[in-house]
């Protein structure tokens, strides 16, 4: 890599991260909304919110990727010419196909990020985001004790405590359980403590009442109690996380278990997904190529790249737009995963072939508004003035 390269790749390479840590920001913000109920509904702090949440950052990256080098790119060559150094390097002998080895270079940075995230980062993070998930709903300190609140824990089973002394000791303590149609029964107690033991979770009270009432009897029958222990085991296990199609890794999926579940039910599914991880890291070449063809070559202030851009801009949106489009149809026709494959490697060659041969590249794109407005208005009936 000489001066030229370094320099080329160095303005794309920190524009690309600019981007794409900026375009991540946003839409993490956007995404971490669904999982507020785990600071307002679950009891969580916010460093737990934020740890738990900060996992999908690789998986929001897999998408933004791409996106984040077109516009680097774009800003690259843009910049590039109107600084007037794609003038300088082309007048120096710089050909198209030596100017694109930088961005090559970009493009194989970019698709080794997205082929590691797609492969092995975004499924590891999604397993752990479910599984820490799965305990903090199962954490009974955070779910069960707020104090001054009344919660529900289950349909039938109410708790109230009103104060909170240590991690595992409270006073005031409320149970209000009518799980049981034909029964009701609450408990009142002064303190108690959350006791592990090998059998399981148990909240054991002291110095209360319980008072239970069955629908057949006309009156409650109250007791006091000294010690009374209410089981909690059933609210503290972490129920068992099912892995979907997004926590499978790639082997999994290219070598899947014959008496998976899931793959018995929706195989399609499972085909999909396998061929939108393989045709990821395709993406960033495309849209390099694409960029880069209708770009590079220099053209003064007047003649402008606003037209060429809006058009790498469509190309770009259009071959993504198809990219989601097979994937759609082939959940129910597998033949349409297949067709993505040429019209991706199909672009590219077009590109390569038109970079490295030079042909089409000093092609302007142009629109004159001007002339589409008169000819616009020359079509339009014109109004009968009385």
């Amino acid at each position: 890599m000489d001066s030229l390269d370094r320099y080329v790749f160095k303005t794309g390479f920190n524009m690309f991260l600019l981007v794409l840590f900026s375009l991540t920001a946003v839409i993490w913000v956007t995404q971490i909304l669904r999982q507020i109920d785990l600071i307002t509904g679950q009891g969580q702090t916010v460093l737990t919110f934020i740890g738990i949440t900060s996992l999908i950052v690789p998986t929001l990256m897999l998408i933004l990727a791409p996106i984040a080098m077109l516009i680097a790119v774009v800003y690259t060559l843009t910049k590039l010419n109107g600084d007037s150094e794609l003038v300088v390097m082309s007048a120096a002998g710089v050909s198209p196909g030596r100017l694109f080895r930088p961005f090559v270079m970009l493009a194989l940075v970019v698709s080794a990020l997205v082929a590691v995230i797609a492969v092995w980062l975004s499924p590891f993070l999604q397993r752990e985001m479910n599984d820490r998930l799965s305990k903090v709903r199962a954490d009974v300190v955070a779910n069960i004790v707020r104090p001054g609140t009344f919660t529900s824990i289950e349909r039938g089973l109410t708790f109230h405590i009103r104060e909170k002394k240590s991690d595992s000791q409270f006073g005031g303590i409320l149970i209000d359980d009518f799980r049981d149609p034909k029964e009701r029964a609450t408990i009142l107690a002064d303190q108690g403590n959350i006791v592990q033991t090998s059998r399981g979770t148990y909240l054991v009270m002291t110095d209360g009442w319980v008072q239970r009432r069955r629908m057949a009897d006309r009156d409650p029958t109250m007791v006091k109690f000294e010690r009374y222990a209410f089981d909690l085991s059933p609210y503290t296990v972490a129920t068992r996380v099912s892995f979907g199609l997004r926590e499978r890794y790639l082997w999994e999926l290219l070598f899947p278990d014959p008496d998976d579940k899931l793959l018995k039910t929706s195989p399609n599914q499972f085909r999909v997904e396998l061929h939108d991880r393989l045709v990821a890291p395709i993406y960033p070449f495309a849209f390099v190529v694409i960029a880069y063809m209708l770009l590079c070559t220099p053209r003064s202030t007047r003649q402008g790249r606003m037209m060429s851009t809006a058009v790498v801009v469509a190309g770009v949106f259009g071959l993504r737009i198809l990219g989601f489009a097979c994937m759609a149809i082939g959940q129910s026709s597998p033949i349409a995963l297949y067709l993505l494959y040429p019209v991706l490697l199909g672009a590219i060659g077009l590109g390569l072939f038109a970079i490295y041969t030079g042909r089409g590249l000093d092609r302007e794109i142009s629109l004159d508004l001007g002339a589409l407005r008169d000819r616009l208005l020359a079509k339009l009936p014109r109004p009968a003035w009385r």
